[in-house]
């Protein structure tokens, strides 16, 4: 667990998503493509539909660009490829409730809430349209939307420009250590997200979350 190196308390609180609220694994999908052969699967995740791959739509590509690109140098696998692309909701199972709840307790005692993510705009709207609770958010900054990637210092300087804030007054949340580090460097306070419980504990240190109901 990583220190909060920044002064003063935070009244402003940012989220990243995958990891932290919603449920994201390309294998949840590709254990049903290609059975019970892992072996397969992840040399398919590493060398074919790779996470660098993945980023370029984070990034702002266009899923049928970086499908089409990458099904001239797979033909072979040009089903497989376009499955990343076509059943994506398959590898979002669930949000994970607990975290949803931390937020919506915050939402209850009226703190300012953003987030951050690396997501591409088509798959941010499926999952703004599936998950009722980004609605809770004052305002999101969207990789893909921007073109600029976590943890890039400016996807967040961008979003305090946008916002009218200062790094002092928020609070940073994601599963990344690498992505908090660069918020911290900026003088945001910075929570390494190692479960809801560690969250609220942490929230609740500085006031920010609703009383629970009696």
């Amino acid at each position: 667990m990583t220190a909060d190196h920044a002064g003063g308390a935070p009244r402003a609180v940012v989220f990243d998503f995958g990891g932290v609220l919603i449920e994201w694994n390309p294998r949840y999908l590709y254990r049903k493509i290609f059975g019970a052969d892992e072996a397969a699967m992840e040399r398919f995740l590493t060398f074919v539909c790779s996470s660098s791959w993945n980023l370029m739509q984070d990034a702002g590509r266009t899923f049928d660009e970086g499908v089409a690109e990458l099904t001239a140098r797979f033909p072979e696998e040009a089903e497989r490829i376009a499955a990343y692309h076509h059943r994506w909701a398959e590898m979002v199972p669930h949000a994970f409730e607990d975290s949803v709840e931390v937020l919506e307790g915050l939402k209850e005692a009226g703190v300012p809430l953003y987030g951050i993510t690396n997501f591409s705009v088509e798959k941010f709207a499926e999952a703004r349209q599936r998950f009722p609770f980004f609605d809770h958010f004052d305002g999101i900054v969207v990789s893909g939307e921007v073109r600029l990637i976590k943890p890039d210092p400016a996807i967040f300087l961008h979003f305090l420009e946008c916002h009218g804030l200062s790094a002092g007054e928020c609070v940073f949340i994601d599963d990344s250590t690498v992505n908090v580090a660069a918020a911290r460097r900026l003088g945001f306070h910075g929570i390494d997200f190692c479960g809801a419980a560690d969250l609220r504990s942490r929230l609740d240190a500085w006031g920010l979350l609703a009383p629970a109901s009696a």
